[in-house]
């Protein structure tokens, strides 16, 4: 069906352009028909023409106009709504300037330069747009909010709160979803504000739920039991960013300029990714830290009974574990493993990666 339209539609231009023009070649010509008959017999002439043209070109732009079809139904509808405004900005521009150039006297500024203006300009308008969606979809946003908060308060004619009061989105980054413990977090109202799931994210976590390695698809799939659980059963807002940073290839990468473009705060277990937000003053909020500042405060000094599993790195050094998952040293606690022996606190050493305790057995500081 697409190919015979495109075949009438070479026909008539062809007609159309024998009929404007052919009778003129037959003027030069000294052919000497009535108008009429050199106006029938041109426009017959070219619709010929490009009748027998179309049996070599039309598969070539049939084929192309399948493709430019495929390419904007694939599209998502935010590219292609800033794209076009971008275009439509940038061709009013060419307009406004071509118009000046009218005036001009020199027939190729006149005359040519507009439409290499056009052109420039409409494509840098389309690139704009298409690739700056993402900060115009977050000022939209912004600022529907913002006129929401407002009318609600002049509605309501309450007083007005602190800007710094207002919880800000909290996103979530791959790892701390996989972790798990961001669920629990948010079901004991921990977590203020808003929980935002990047659709980047949901795509990795995709892909590592499909991977071939069972463990990592193992991994994959409890983080998408945790999204769903944080969705449908835990009292939290979530929402879904639909947005993309093509130009950025990293997740990580991703989630910091996506912090920065909405103002919120990027929530992790990751050591490296903290470390990336806190040199480019991206709020971050470290489930680890969390974990390691809420555990029970241990001071030299005191007792505590452990069960010695394994022995350390260093020479009679052994191993045991609190409840919390806190590793304690025990020094000349190798001859102690597989026993429960009460141990006295020497030392804590507290670090990003977690807690560690130094401690000797209780009987050692009798002998002494």
């Amino acid at each position: 069906m697409l190919k015979r339209i495109v075949q009438l539609f070479i026909i008539i231009t062809g007609g159309t352009i024998g009929y404007l023009y052919i009778p003129e070649l037959f003027s030069l010509m000294d052919i000497t028909w009535q108008s009429w008959i050199q106006s029938v017999a041109g426009a017959v002439l070219g619709a010929l023409i490009l009748f027998l043209l179309t049996f070599w070109i039309v598969d070539y732009i049939v084929d192309f106009l399948r493709w430019v079809e495929d390419t904007l139904v694939r599209a998502p509808v935010a590219d292609l709504l800033f794209g076009s405004i971008g275009l439509i900005v940038g061709l009013i521009i060419a307009y406004l300037i071509n118009n000046i150039l009218q005036d001009l006297e020199i027939k190729v500024v006149s005359q040519v330069l507009p439409i290499f203006i056009t052109i420039l300009l409409g494509y840098l308008g389309f690139q704009v747009g298409f690739k700056r969606k993402d900060e115009f979809l977050s000022l939209l946003t912004l600022a529907s909010k913002k006129d929401k908060k407002s009318s609600e308060d002049e509605s309501s004619k309450s007083v007005q709160v602190d800007p710094a009061l207002i919880p800000k989105e909290k996103i979530l980054d791959t790892s701390v979803i996989i972790d798990g413990r961001i669920a629990d977090i948010c079901e004991t109202h921990f977590l203020e504000g808003t929980v935002v799931i990047p659709q980047f994210v949901l795509e990795e976590l995709q892909h590592i739920a499909d991977s071939s390695d069972g463990l990592k698809r193992n991994r994959g799939r409890r983080g998408l039991d945790i999204l769903n659980r944080l969705q449908k059963d835990l009292p939290v807002n979530v929402e879904i960013y639909e947005g993309d940073f093509e130009e950025i290839q990293e997740v990580d990468s991703k989630l910091v300029k996506l912090a920065k473009v909405m103002d919120g705060i990027v929530v992790t277990n990751d050591f490296n990714l903290n470390k990336v937000c806190e040199f480019q003053n991206v709020q971050v909020l470290n489930i680890n830290d969390l974990a390691n500042a809420v555990k029970p405060v241990v001071l030299p000094g005191e007792e505590m009974s452990i069960q010695v599993i394994k022995d350390g790195k260093e020479q009679k050094q052994g191993i045991g574990y609190l409840d919390d998952g806190t590793m304690i040293v025990v020094e000349e606690g190798k001859e102690y493993i597989g026993k429960t022996i009460e141990v006295i606190v020497t030392s804590v050493l507290q670090t990003s990666a977690g807690r560690m305790i130094f401690a000797k057995p209780k009987s050692l500081e009798k002998a002494l």
